[in-house]
């Protein structure tokens, strides 16, 4: 079996007295299209710092590519691209100045380099901005220079840390046909998002709170745990203050708006249909209808982060 493209065990990171990430273990393998999801501060980024040897850890250990984090940063980030949430890019250079420009940092030869300029501009879309100054480009373009800049020297992991942050939905689902295409020729993604559509078209995800990795498994499987329980969709006439008398009910675990409806975990299948209509109906509220579905990954996420919390809770009373 080869080894893990990524491997971490343990691995913390404190600045003073806060630790950012929390004695987390996961491992990737190659090829495999690995996402972090999470709130912003729950230690995502921090995370990706330390696999690309940008920060060392203050406990644990990781190797990336087959390398230590920790005593050979150098050999990682030779064998790694990173995209960072900030644009890296030179907006006063033009598309092609900026491929020229990260391809003789990242030390590629200059023939190899046109054909990696070449690869990416094709890749990116992008050959017929190739001599438009960056700064003119809008989000979506940069994204894609910017993911283009990573791969030029054919890294066998890259991480993307927020990577469609601020872009619009068409150039969203373009950047992620991307990552299908290089996930396809065995390079292993690991992205960072707070998007949920994003991600449920990773292979695997790992649901990141406080610093803490609460939950890690498929988008399905996810879905199918039974911690989360029975999930019941309602549809009622006014759905804010039906929310606000649901989140007070004993039946009910937690509740949240799913658009116009409200998705409620409840404690107990049997009854808890008319055990809902009831405490609406004593707040002159109705229920126009309801139905057992299957959970969401947001209602998985929520139900993780209340049991978080309230550990949280009981273990600093």
């Amino acid at each position: 079996m080869r080894a893990p493209a990524i491997e971490v065990s343990g691995l913390r990171k404190r600045f003073g007295d806060f630790v950012a990430v929390d004695g987390i273990s996961f491992s990737v393998a190659r090829g495999e299209i690995f996402g972090l999801l999470g709130p912003n501060g729950a230690g995502k980024s921090t995370i990706i710092r330390m696999l690309c040897g940008i920060l060392s850890p203050t406990e644990g250990t990781g190797v990336v590519a087959g390398h230590s984090i920790s005593r050979e940063p150098e050999e990682v980030r030779a064998r790694i691209g990173y995209m960072s949430q900030k644009f890296s890019l030179y907006l006063d250079l033009t598309v092609a100045e900026n491929l020229e420009f990260y391809g003789g940092i990242y030390g590629v030869a200059p023939e190899p380099l046109r054909e990696r300029i070449a690869w990416a501009l094709e890749m990116a879309g992008l050959g017929e901005q190739r001599d438009r100054l960056t700064g003119e480009l809008s989000a979506g373009w940069r994204q894609r220079l910017a993911l283009g800049c990573a791969l030029l020297h054919e890294p066998e992991v890259v991480f993307l840390d927020e990577p469609t942050a601020g872009v619009d939905p068409i150039s969203r689902r373009q950047f992620w046909a991307v990552i299908y295409d290089l996930a396809s020729v065995g390079v292993t993604c690991l992205v960072t998002t707070h998007y949920l559509d994003e991600a449920e078209r990773c292979g695997r995800v790992g649901l990141m709170f406080d610093g803490k990795l609460i939950a890690l498994d498929s988008p399905e499987r996810l879905k199918s745990a039974p911690e989360v329980g029975a999930m019941l969709e309602i549809e009622c006439d006014q759905p804010g203050q039906a929310l606000a008398v649901l989140q007070r009910s004993e039946a009910v675990r937690f509740a949240r708006l799913h658009g116009a409806l409200i998705h409620a975990a409840v404690r107990q299948t049997e009854g808890a249909i008319e055990a809902i209509g009831s405490a609406l109906g004593a707040h002159g509220l109705s229920m126009l209808g309801a139905e057992i579905v299957r959970p969401t990954l947001e209602d998985v996420f929520v139900s993780l982060i209340r049991e978080a919390e309230g550990a949280q809770s009981g273990a600093s009373t």
